[in-house]
């Protein structure tokens, strides 16, 4: 067996650009979360070599996996960034992080059954619906060419709803029948086609020749006559520190935000199996879901702690892995190194912020429509018949308090919106009776599925 192949940790300066194809991998995904939440793309891209290589330290080499920006906590970090400001919203997620530890050494103690009785899918997947939900109108503004709150124009909507379709059909169209490589990144294809297709409107003088034309109603007009400037790739320097920011205490962003945790935990088993079977080699067991959590949790604090997105597991990098066979950890060592080197240079975060909104809002549609139906998913691969009271009672309220907005002011924090819906979710199924509550659905009983 080649050394790539191999599942055994092997450092070569040789693995280098393997490396960097797996950087490359996840980079669409990877600078999308701070890009649609306010974030500094290169802070993001340090975090998250920062983080792979806590995880590789804590999990002792073993897993072959690559930790970015993970897209659950998108609507809470938008929420939270206009709310509290990103050094209180940083709060929350080192908070989430700090969940997850918690969850660990309770893993350790009670074992990983534990997680499954008091987080079962009847939980799970109604909050991650909501989260799903919750975005929805942000990204329908954005591929219409407004502020993510809808208050404001910032490109023509004829125009935006130009770009945003070619993003989107790039997307949908690679993710079907992509081969190869391209399979594994339809997103950067997506934003690529937008962001040309915008080079291309400025060119040929459509863009200045909507904008001259429309009529913004009741709404501030910010557009302009092109979409592109390069005017802050040119200022900006080439080798630059990421605009680190440092979390300020918050309890109300710590209490909305560490609710949504328990659900990325459940997916991260999943993700742990995902490898597990990809590499034909038991992770779970060795080097232990208590300590691939522990690695998880302890990259998402880092993260925070420096102003980036929480981390999680990249499925696109671990379908990369299955399709080159690199099994090597060492191979995800200089994917890390490169996503840490590539954040000192300054026009890389100014190239990102030349992308149009609209090429986001186009993306934006499909993933918080996938995150819900990755919800959808989680209820109906679960069996459970949801019209049976408890499981009825449980769903329902999750999804109102969630997408109603519910909020409780308790005088010290506030608690609301998706962080208020999974306390509640948990609660419930904590302490409603649990008479048949897990009866699967009357045609799986039939049929003999258990």
């Amino acid at each position: 067996m080649s050394e790539i192949h191999s599942t055994e940790y092997n450092f070569k300066l040789k693995d280098a650009l393997l490396g960097a194809q797996m950087l490359f991998v996840a980079f669409g995904a990877l600078v999308l979360v701070p890009l649609l939440t306010g974030l500094d793309p290169n802070v993001a891209l340090f975090t998250a070599g920062a983080g792979t290589l806590a995880f590789q330290v804590i999990t002792r080499g073993k897993v072959p996996v690559f930790l970015a920006s993970s897209f659950a906590f998108i609507a809470p970090i938008i929420y939270g960034v206009q709310t509290w400001g990103i050094p209180s919203t940083m709060c929350g997620l080192v908070g989430a992080g700090v969940l997850y530890i918690i969850l660990s050494f309770l893993i350790r103690i009670y074992g990983s059954g534990m997680l499954r009785r008091v987080l079962p899918p009847v939980v799970t997947g109604p909050v991650i619906m909501v989260i799903g939900l919750i975005l929805a109108p942000a990204a329908v503004h954005m591929a219409m060419g407004r502020t993510g709150d809808g208050s404001a124009w910032l490109v023509p909507n004829d125009t935006a709803m130009i770009i945003a379709g070619i993003s989107l059909v790039t997307t949908v169209m690679t993710s079907l029948l992509g081969k190869g490589w391209f399979k594994l990144v339809p997103i950067l294809l997506g934003i690529t086609a937008g962001y040309v297709s915008s080079i291309v409107l400025d060119a040929t003088g459509i863009t200045a020749s909507m904008q001259a034309s429309f009529d913004p109603g009741q709404l501030q007009n910010w557009t302009a006559p092109a979409l592109i400037s390069f005017g802050a790739i040119a200022e900006a320097p080439i080798l630059a520190i990421p605009n680190f920011t440092f979390p300020t205490w918050n309890l109300e962003a710590i209490l909305f935000i560490v609710p949504i945790a328990l659900a990325p935990a459940i997916e991260h088993f999943g993700d742990v199996l995902a490898i597990s079977s990809i590499s034909k080699k038991d992770y779970v067991k060795d080097p232990g879901i208590q300590n691939t959590m522990l690695g998880d949790g302890i990259a998402t604090s880092l993260a925070a702690m420096l102003g980036g997105p929480p981390n999680t597991t990249y499925s696109e990098v671990s379908g990369a892995v299955a399709l080159t066979r690199s099994f090597n950890p060492a191979i995800m060592t200089w994917a890390a190194i490169t996503a840490i080197g590539l954040a000192f240079f300054g026009k890389v975060g100014a190239f990102l912020s030349t992308i149009p909104v609209p090429v986001m809002g186009g993306i934006m549609i499909l993933l918080f429509g996938a995150i819900t139906v990755i919800g959808i998913n989680t209820l109906v691969r679960a069996g459970n018949d949801l019209m049976l009271p408890r499981n009825l009672a449980i769903v329902a309220i999750i999804l109102v308090f969630g997408i109603g907005g519910m909020n409780f002011d308790l005088v010290i924090v506030k608690l609301g919106g998706i962080g208020l819906a999974g306390i509640v979710g948990v609660v419930l199924n904590l302490i409603l009776p649990c008479k048949d509550c897990n009866d699967p659905l009357p045609e799986e009983v039939e049929a003999g599925i258990e």
